[in-house]
């Protein structure tokens, strides 16, 4: 009879120790999985972080002489918008066509610009590019804003569909990633700038009614298709 008990608590001993064997290897297999998915969103961030970095310096490099003040008056931005700041080229005052200056400038700018952006380790990784147009707050804001959408939609119209363009020259893929891309977008007096180009929204400075009138090329990347990766694999 002491045996048979004794052999009952041998075994269900033998299966206490079973089940803790299991239970470590399902928590190592939920270590391991859980460490899994950080390097893969590690990886991810960093992927997106060094393609940021790399557009912007092959488009410092590409612009940086053209971008000064006796050139095109313009500036690229650690956003990877461009800024043509040179309001006596732009438009003349009130006005949304674009003037022969400025034409010439985007006939120079837009197909080396275009040309870094679809280089396959950029293309699949882009969202999508605005053309904004900013005025400064002198005027009524509703009045601007069609002002501004009017300008941004003459460029669109100017770099796509003027005489020899270089998107009509595209092969059609890429003219269809292109018409894509490429948004026209008016935003009134609704981000103006101070005298250091920061929006006075944030820095609370006076506004620069000169630079506050711009024109901007504007590279969005696909950071919500990374953050729904990143939500997904957490969610695995």
């Amino acid at each position: 009879m002491f045996n048979n008990h004794e052999n009952y608590w041998v075994s269900l001993s033998d299966i206490m120790t079973g089940l803790m064997v299991i239970f470590m290897f399902i928590a190592i297999s939920y270590i391991l999985q859980v460490q899994r998915q950080q390097q893969s969103v590690d990886d991810l961030l960093k992927d997106y972080s060094k393609t940021v970095e790399k557009l912007y310096e092959e488009l410092k490099v590409e612009f940086e002489e053209d971008f000064t003040e006796e050139n095109w008056n313009a500036k690229l931005e650690d956003d990877l918008s461009i800024r043509f700041l040179n309001e006596r080229v732009l438009f003349y005052e009130g006005d949304a066509r674009v003037r022969t200056r400025f034409r010439a400038i985007l006939d120079d700018f837009f197909p080396r610009y275009i040309n870094i952006l679809l280089k396959p380790e950029y293309r699949n990784k882009i969202a999508e590019v605005r053309i904004e147009g900013h005025t400064n707050s002198r005027g009524g804001y509703m009045d601007n804003l069609r002002l501004s959408q009017e300008r941004t939609s003459n460029v669109l119209g100017y770099i796509f569909f003027d005489n020899d363009s270089a998107f009509s020259n595209l092969p059609e893929k890429n003219k269809e990633l292109v018409k894509f891309w490429f948004t026209a977008n008016g935003f009134s007096s609704g981000r103006t700038i101070d005298d250091s180009g920061k929006l006075t929204l944030y820095s609370g400075k006076e506004e620069d009614f000169t630079t506050s009138r711009r024109v901007e090329f504007r590279i969005v990347m696909k950071t919500d298709e990374l953050v729904q990766n990143i939500m997904a694999q957490k969610k695995e």
